[in-house]
């Protein structure tokens, strides 16, 4: 009798000991507040309350950018199609292509001050930049792989899970954490300090050619500023949707595919000119090769359609510009790219 008492206070004894909860085996839970600094002239970034821009989710979500266990081969990462040193555009290419060689049937976008902006895609779809970075990673002809595979293979690395852990405390982290971080990175993707920005710093001046095309891009001479204001906010985009004269029959609904609005049809969402000179080719379709072609697009008028912009009034007639106008449209274009941005180490390649 003695030894079957023995016996089972033993098992309780176990027992009690396998109930003990399990011992955290990483660091207290204490993420850093990013210390995100808001460039002169620029709006207030907005921040969604979900996801606080920590340096722990930022330096997480970089490692992520470039990492390509996100493919379904293991061999694309988001870095592959959006190179530093071309403004994260793909490099020169019209249609990026998907791990399977598919190519895709619109022109990368360059990761240029998102953080800022309303809508995500050509076409506007995503309404923030969480849902945005959920896209590539299961989309057939991009990175083609489920997210739970995806989940399951950063999992495997212990690293990770200990650096997910450190931004949202939990290593059972999902598509969310991951499209998190994501987002935390790319809004620090800010780009201040080109020519143009160090003349409204009066820390240089624009040379002749420079300054006579800033006068043509903000004024009705070239037209430019209504969709790529300079001073309101200094992103160099209105952030809206626009029919901008491309195509008077479309092979590409644009917006109309999200709204079911027969008045967005055509419509693309304006995109930055910063770094301009180095994100070609251009239009949501890549169709121009340089920017005397896009000049020349906008020097002619465009071409006229039902839902043509009615910012695009000279379709018809054409603005006009003589050769020398439009050289200095080109010069003043270029003065918008900002090196630093292209060469700054924070955004850079970890895995290098």
């Amino acid at each position: 009798m003695c030894r079957l008492a023995w016996f089972f206070s033993l098992l309780i004894a176990f027992a009690s000991i396998g109930g003990c909860k399990k011992e955290n085996p990483y660091p207290d839970f204490n993420p850093t507040l990013y210390p995100l600094e808001t460039p002169v002239g620029f709006p207030q970034m907005i921040i969604p309350t979900n996801n606080p821009l920590t340096k722990e989710g930022v330096a997480l979500g970089r490692k992520l950018f470039y990492e390509k266990l996100l493919s379904g081969n293991n061999t694309q990462s988001c870095g592959s199609c959006h190179n530093q040193s071309l403004a994260f555009s793909d490099n020169g290419n019209r249609f990026s292509r998907g791990i399977d060689g598919i190519e895709g049937s619109r022109n990368a976008q360059p990761i240029i001050n998102l953080g800022f902006n309303l809508h995500f895609f050509w076409d506007g779809r995503s309404p923030s930049l969480e849902i945005q970075a959920l896209e590539p990673v299961p989309n057939p002809i991009e990175m083609h792989q489920s997210w739970p595979a995806a989940v399951a293979k950063l999992k495997q690395n212990e690293n990770y899970r200990k650096e997910f852990y450190s931004a949202f405390g939990t290593d059972e982290f999902d598509s969310t954490h991951v499209a998190k971080a994501l987002a935390q990175f790319m809004r620090t993707l800010i780009s201040s300090n080109s020519r143009l920005d160090k003349k409204l710093r009066y820390e240089i001046d624009l040379t002749p050619s420079e300054l006579n095309g800033l006068v043509i891009f903000k004024t009705e001479r070239g037209d430019c500023f209504h969709c790529h204001n300079i001073d309101a906010g200094r992103l160099l985009t209105d952030n809206r949707f626009h029919n901008n004269g491309l195509d008077s029959v479309f092979t590409d609904p644009g917006r109309y595919a999200v709204t079911g609005n027969p008045a967005d049809m055509g419509k693309f969402l304006t995109p930055t000119l910063r770094n301009i000179a180095l994100t070609a080719p251009y239009m949501h379709d890549g169709r121009f090769q340089t920017l005397e072609e896009v000049v020349e697009h906008y020097n002619s008028g465009g071409k006229p359609s039902a839902t043509v912009d009615p910012l695009m009034k000279h379709v018809g007639t054409g603005l006009g510009l003589s050769e020398q106008e439009k050289a200095d449209l080109v010069a003043f274009l270029k003065a918008l790219t900002d090196s630093t941005f292209i060469t700054n180490p924070d955004f850079s390649d970890p895995f290098k």
